[in-house]
């Protein structure tokens, strides 16, 4: 009996765990999250409208694409997308939270501002694939408003835009150098990482039609990797680069995450200690108020999401558990990278965890 994915192809986190399920070889079933399943099923099972949501064969309901991995990474064993070296598994970490957490920001603004039309007709075909294209579109077009919604808070805006876009596409040309010499990030097995970048740049990046034609005529190597990466061709094959390398064609890409991320979630992190001191017996929001980020010089407002701090704590905890030695070699190859004390002096005073589908404080 194959496990249960409830998921969908507009959804950016469904991409990212459906590519590892794939490249796992795990048996599962993909069921099209529509109305009625998020009805009788999802809200049910995980108390909201979230996907995706993995029902394993024995009856467990996992929810969030981190756990949904590290399930099947202990399960089923054999080849990990977790290196196990010490500067290839930190970069692999670090690159899963600037994938989920920050390249949001340009995958909602190209989704919202150049592909709305064709996304509200995809909302409806999910929603309600019997109706006509017509009930589709009416029916996409009430369901697109919550997200379209998201994007103000998200920190896109008229004066923001054009930094944004740029940013992207400066994005976009370090990883089409990288991936003109490399299959995935760090050698011929894709990492955690790998399924970080793959969320966002697939699912709206490169799926939907105006930003995926952007993708293949800036960056044709980064759309030939989303292929890869949604496309498996041989699961639980590749290999990560020997003796811990770390190729040059990554410091870029890094040094974007430590200039534009790192400052934002430690402002979070601030906000968060000082939410959590008025509000000790209160469930966690999605947000602790609204945070300045910068992006190519240009300074916004978005929500500050304790629920990145989450999957910051991640690198963070691996970092500080490293041996004398691991830590020296870390630190040496973090000296090359512009801005990294960001990360290497994080304060994170309040820590968290995830259970029961939702975070706590820890």
């Amino acid at each position: 009996m194959p496990h249960k994915f409830y998921g969908g192809p507009l959804s950016l986190y469904s991409g990212k765990a459906r590519a590892y399920l794939d490249w796992k070889d795990v048996n599962y079933e993909e069921i099209l999250s529509t109305t009625e399943v998020y009805k009788t099923i999802i809200v049910p099972k995980v108390g909201r409208p979230v996907i995706p949501v993995m029902v394993t064969q024995d009856g467990e309901t996992l929810q969030d694409t981190t756990l949904i991995i590290d399930h099947f990474e202990t399960a089923i064993g054999g080849p990990s997308v977790y290196p196990d070296t010490p500067k290839q598994r930190l970069v692999a970490l670090l690159m899963e939270v600037f994938g989920d957490e920050w390249l949001v920001i340009p995958a909602m603004h190209y989704r919202w501002n150049y592909n709305e039309e064709w996304v509200y007709g995809e909302f409806g075909a999910v929603a309600s694939p019997a109706a006509s294209k017509e009930e589709q579109l009416a029916i996409g077009r009430e369901r697109g408003q919550t997200f379209k919604g998201f994007c103000p808070i998200l920190g896109i805006n008229e004066q923001t835009i054009p930094a944004i876009e740029a940013s992207y596409e400066a994005l976009l040309a370090d990883l089409d150098r990288h991936f003109s010499e490399y299959d995935y990030l760090l050698g011929s097995r894709p990492s955690i990482g790998d399924y970080g970048l793959i969320g966002p740049l697939y699912a709206h990046l490169y799926r939907d039609p105006a930003s995926g034609e952007i993708m293949k005529r800036l960056a044709p190597k980064v759309a030939a990797w989303v292929e890869r990466m949604v496309d498996v061709q041989q699961p639980l094959s590749g290999d990560f680069l020997p003796d811990d390398e770390i190729p040059q064609t990554l410091l870029p890409v890094l040094e974007r995450m430590m200039a534009e991320q790192m400052p934002f979630l430690q402002t979070t992190a601030g906000m968060l200690v000082n939410w959590a001191q008025a509000n000790p017996d209160s469930e966690i929001p999605r947000a602790v108020g609204m945070a300045d980020f910068t992006v190519e010089g240009v300074t916004g407002q978005r929500f500050a999401p304790p629920f990145s701090l989450w999957m910051l704590q991640r690198p963070l905890d691996y970092y500080r558990s490293l041996s004398d030695a691991e830590k020296s070699a870390v630190d040496e190859f973090l000296a090359a990278i512009e801005g990294a004390s960001t990360f290497q002096d994080f304060i994170m005073e309040q820590r968290l965890a995830f259970e029961e589908f939702k975070l706590i404080l820890g």
